[in-house]
């Protein structure tokens, strides 16, 4: 595989150049220039309603300058009310006219500025609120999920663990697009903006403390540069990358990812069983999909099938994971089942069937 050079890199990384940022989900009533916008109009509001107030009244009104009060000195003699400036230039003369600004201007005045300054600390409290729930996730997060690419593979990657009891909260979602990661954050997954091929953006997502990273760029050269950085951050992490192409998948081996999915090649070769047998096909495609049909789960064994064989179990046993090793059903050095194995098999799908991760440290060089 021909990797870009170090120039095509900084200019990759230069488009996709962010604020890198980390996004978390949260219920929003409105967005806030919507909210902006409507604290505008009920200024403006307060604004117009004093103007007409007061030139409904203008005859108790002095100006120093021409000693009447028309339209436009109505509206001059509110802003200058309401935002406390006061000249002093136009002024209430009459009693009827003082007692207008008593009872009406004045509490439009106390309004108006309720407004603008509510505003401001609503911005200002937000902001430190934000803050603090960064704070207190990045404190709290660890042996998380970290999913780089928020793509059609990653979607479908989050929601298959998902399906087996992952708590959203322990999700993170990484991408260069930011519709993608408002998209993750409305389904609620925390989401880091940028290039997931720079460290400084995975330590965000705090990749050092994930306990498996799931990679699914759109580009294979994508997805050796991530899996090099992530390994390299998080030697202890359980690493699945995809590829579109079957021979770039030893290169991400090499780069520290613990299994590698074709995605072309697996397509490819369900299309062909698909033509040759349908139901096969079927077959397939329904142990594919997640909680619907047939499922292919990976559980612990239980005691009461210790010392039976893998075919005397209740589910269709495919094979037996002892150690680090996967064997088949029928390779003969499984002999009985002991406890401390786990069975790959496939069940009917039900609420409760569920894949118990393998909590046991990889191996790696």
């Amino acid at each position: 595989m021909k990797l870009p050079g170090h120039d095509a890199i900084a200019r990759q990384a230069d488009e996709h150049l962010v604020t890198h940022r980390v996004k978390l989900p949260r219920k929003v009533v409105e967005r806030p220039i919507r909210q902006v916008v409507k604290r505008l109009v009920m200024a403006l509001t307060v604004l117009v309603a004093t103007a007409l107030i007061v030139y409904a009244d203008h005859d108790g009104y002095h100006d120093s300058a021409d000693g009447s009060v028309d339209l436009l000195d109505a509206f001059y003699y509110a802003t200058v009310t309401l935002s406390t400036t006061g000249y002093g230039d136009i002024t209430p003369v009459s009693d009827g006219a003082r007692f207008t600004n008593i009872f009406l201007i004045t509490p439009l005045r106390v309004l108006f500025l309720i407004i603008l300054v509510g505003t401001t600390l609503e911005v200002l409290t937000e902001r430190t609120r934000e803050e603090w729930r960064l704070n207190r996730w990045r404190s709290v997060l660890r042996d998380h999920t970290v999913v780089i690419g928020f793509g059609t593979k990653g979607r479908s990657a989050i929601q298959t663990v998902c399906a087996t009891g992952l708590k959203k909260e322990q999700v993170v979602v990484v991408d260069p697009s930011s519709k993608a990661i408002d998209a993750a954050a409305a389904e609620g997954f925390a989401g880091v903006i940028g290039d997931a091929t720079r460290s400084d953006v995975l330590k965000r997502a705090e990749v050092h403390k994930a306990r498996q990273i799931i990679i699914a760029p759109q580009r294979d050269d994508t997805a050796v540069l991530v899996t090099l950085t992530a390994r390299q951050l998080n030697r202890g992490a359980k690493i699945v990358a995809a590829v579109r192409e079957e021979e770039n998948a030893p290169l991400l081996r090499q780069s520290g990812a613990d299994a590698v999915i074709t995605s072309s090649g697996a397509a490819g070769r369900l299309l062909g069983l698909s033509v040759l047998s349908p139901a096969a096909g079927m077959v397939m495609e329904d142990l594919i999909q997640q909680g619907s049909g047939l499922d292919l789960v990976e559980r612990p064994v239980v005691r009461g099938e210790v010392g039976k064989t893998p075919r005397e179990t209740d589910d269709l046993v495919l094979s037996v994971v002892r150690g680090h090793r996967v064997l088949g059903y029928d390779d003969p050095s499984v002999g009985t089942l002991q406890l401390t194995d786990r069975l790959i098999a496939i069940v009917r799908a039900t609420p409760g069937n569920q894949v118990t991760p393998d909590t046991r440290p990889l191996p790696h060089d």
